[in-house]
């Protein structure tokens, strides 16, 4: 009279229908063990794989537990079968996670927290009186956020003096901030920057323009007569697809390591041009804080690596007098830009050397696509002049979405353009420009013109 139980179903591969197999796994959920089983219910080498495939178990931690693999599959099926078509996923991003910040940033490994229990994220949503989705129960299951330090493990910013670093806020800080604000109604903070005030929220409801589960960076309308007009650039469509995604991107190098920390540059594997012995790469990232979609004004860095071949002969040193842009944006519009040097510099390369730095650029479209060229003279003969190509590299801002309602336009802002020193500006391009949708608070006096 046992089958298998519904919550199991969808998730176990089990065929046919009437199995040992079977019968086991609706045993495993609540009776005894029967001795009227046949001696093929309890086979290892089944449980082994069960355990294997839903609970990443090996044969060590298996032996650890004391236990036969069945009683193992019971024991972790009673915790966390809520949890079985999630948990493999996120324990196996978590297990990669970990093991590449060990070897590249083994302090961020110190920051991580041990699992929240159920009984703690049940009491989390009878605080905020809403429910938390089962695949970032999951992730709290396995690690309950990180400790408020810097660096973030979700990803850090440096340019000029403005600097971002997102930490993975635990449950019960993250429940300190859920939102019942107008504008922000039934949403949980999931990342904090100390620095700007920053976060990415999750939508715990569908609710003023925001789908169920979809994560976000919020950005006031300032260009609306209701202060509470929110916009949102939008970084994923549920917590599994972006904590995956970014755990991807950090494993396999997307994400340039950098003084022990993560940036969230993205390289194009297309974005590279080389000329002669000098080969030139770019990557680039998009500064939500930093922008806003009314009025239209994205801001993205980018950053350039300049690499002479180690085979070059000496004779090949050479040093950057000046460069050369060519900007098109989304609606057609192109400018071109020249100056001495780049971000104030005058580089000498030499066989072996890299020279690496960071620019910005604002623009008034959602894309745009920026080449040029560099020019040097040989530091044998400054009389030979050549050209070294900037390879064409993209810049697009993350899919936005507008409130439901959207208040009419009444207020704008514009602050003076000025460079007080001269310090942050290399002369790539205009001025500023405006500057509506930029958090001034949060730079605290800081700013960057266009294509430092």
């Amino acid at each position: 009279s046992l089958s298998l139980s519904p919550c199991l179903s969808p998730c176990l591969p089990v065929s046919p229908p009437v199995s040992p197999l079977s019968l086991s796994l609706s045993l495993s959920l609540s009776l005894p063990v029967s001795l009227s089983l046949p001696p093929l219910s309890k086979h290892n080498p089944l449980w082994k794989t069960l355990c294997s495939k839903h609970w990443l178990l090996t044969d060590v931690e298996r032996l650890r537990s004391g236990v036969s693999w069945f009683c193992l599959f019971k024991r972790y099926y009673r915790d966390l079968g809520r949890y079985i078509q999630y948990y493999p996923v996120l324990k196996r991003a978590w297990e990669q996670l970990k093991s590449f910040l060990q070897q590249r940033c083994p302090r961020m490994i110190a920051s991580l927290k041990e699992g929240a229990t159920e009984v703690e994220l049940n009491d989390i949503e009878a605080q905020i009186s809403c429910r938390l989705p089962d695949d970032y129960r999951c992730s709290y299951r396995i690690h309950n956020g990180q400790k408020l330090v810097i660096p973030g493990l979700m990803g850090s910013m440096s340019l000029s003096n403005h600097y971002r670093s997102e930490v993975l806020l635990d449950v019960e800080t993250a429940a300190g901030g859920f939102q019942q604000r107008k504008g922000m109604r039934r949403c949980l903070p999931l990342t904090f920057c100390f620095h700007t005030g920053l976060s990415q929220y999750m939508a715990l409801e569908p609710a003023e323009g925001r789908r169920m589960f979809e994560s976000f960076y919020p950005c006031p309308d300032q260009t609306a007569q209701d202060p509470s007009a929110i916009d949102m650039f939008i970084t994923g469509s549920c917590f599994l697809e972006w904590f995956t995604t970014y755990v991807h991107n950090v494993v396999t190098g997307e994400y340039p390591i950098i003084r022990d920390q993560i940036f969230r540059y993205v390289h194009d594997k297309g974005c590279v041009a080389t000329t002669g012995d000098i080969t030139v790469s770019v990557s680039t990232s998009f500064l939500p804080e930093l922008s806003s979609v009314h009025p239209p004004h994205f801001f993205f860095t980018y950053r350039i690596r300049i690499e002479m071949s180690s085979s070059a002969s000496p004779e090949a040193a050479c040093q950057l007098d000046s460069r050369y842009w060519k900007i098109t944006t989304s609606d057609g519009n192109v400018e071109e830009v020249q100056g001495p040097g780049v971000v104030g510099e005058f580089p000498v390369m030499t066989p072996g050397k890299v020279h690496e730095y960071a620019s910005c650029t604002t623009f008034s479209t959602p894309s745009e696509y920026m080449e040029g060229h560099y020019t040097f003279h040989r530091l044998a003969n400054k009389e030979e002049v050549f050209q070294v190509a900037i390879p064409r590299f993209h810049m697009i801002c993350p899919p936005f979405r507008e409130p439901v309602q959207k208040a009419s336009t009444s207020y704008t802002s514009r602050f003076d353009d000025h460079d007080d020193d001269g310090e942050y500006c290399d002369g790539d391009g205009d001025d500023f420009g405006d500057l509506r949708g930029i958090n001034m608070a949060a730079l605290e006096g800081a700013w960057c013109p266009r294509h430092i």
